[in-house]
């Protein structure tokens, strides 16, 4: 997978993805991760990317200029599966989600910040807007790292046990069971009993039962869906 991000902070964007899963997912080949910095692309002598919005009222808006020419040109060097703009209304992020886009092979993402960008962006560029919550960020590097990471993980190879992505909460609609490592003991707390039986079909059994007695104190409306 390639995924190019679009930015006027890629410096903010690089340390995300310059250790541990995201690192290894890098140097094993998985995945390019290219940043561009929106300014470069701006013909003003001040590299500026934003302007008043039309009509009045606080906040400064991205323009389409410097946006609409990075786009072309990265399209013009390659075909992209999505061009996600990453902001507050879009769709949710949620697992389903990140296993399709998992599946693509090249993306590019737009981080947003002040105002937004020109609605004209969003119009004739953008393939897919995405939201991870709904509240309001500085900007959107720190959504589409979490976009990104959401993603990566999922493609084969990244993680050493690739089934752990598999038994995530979200996958099967249910959130996760609890989990122990050792000691079986610690101040008095035990693992429970049916972990340590090594009986396969009873301990999946029990976390069964828990992912779903999880899900219904917790998270109830995804057992409603």
């Amino acid at each position: 997978m390639r995924i190019d991000i679009l930015t006027i902070l890629p410096e903010l964007m690089k340390s995300p993805f310059s250790a541990s899963i995201m690192q290894r997912a890098q140097d094993k080949g998985h995945v390019e991760i290219h940043f561009h910095n929106i300014r470069d692309y701006s013909t003003n002598k001040h590299k500026n990317v934003d302007d008043y919005q039309y009509g009045g009222g606080a906040g400064m808006v991205m323009s389409i200029e410097p946006i609409a020419r990075v786009i072309d040109q990265l399209k013009s060097e390659r075909t992209y599966d999505e061009i996600i703009y990453m902001t507050p209304d879009g769709e949710v992020l949620e697992q389903g989600l990140c296993n399709q886009l998992s599946l693509k092979n090249n993306l590019m993402i737009l981080c947003g910040h002040y105002k937004g960008v020109d609605e004209r962006v969003r119009e004739h560029y953008i393939t897919k807007e995405i939201s991870i919550g709904s509240f309001v960020l500085s900007g959107g590097e720190v959504a589409a790292s979490v976009l990104i990471d959401a993603i990566v993980r999922l493609i084969p190879g990244v993680l050493n046990d690739e089934t752990s992505a598999l038994t995530d909460s979200f996958q099967d609609g249910l959130l996760a069971p609890p989990v122990y490592t050792r000691p079986p003991e610690f101040n008095g707390w035990k693992v429970p009993d049916i972990l340590l039986s090594g009986d396969p079909s009873k301990i999946e059994k029990w976390r069964e039962e828990q992912a779903f007695e999880r899900t219904k104190q917790r998270r109830p409306d995804l057992l409603e869906e």
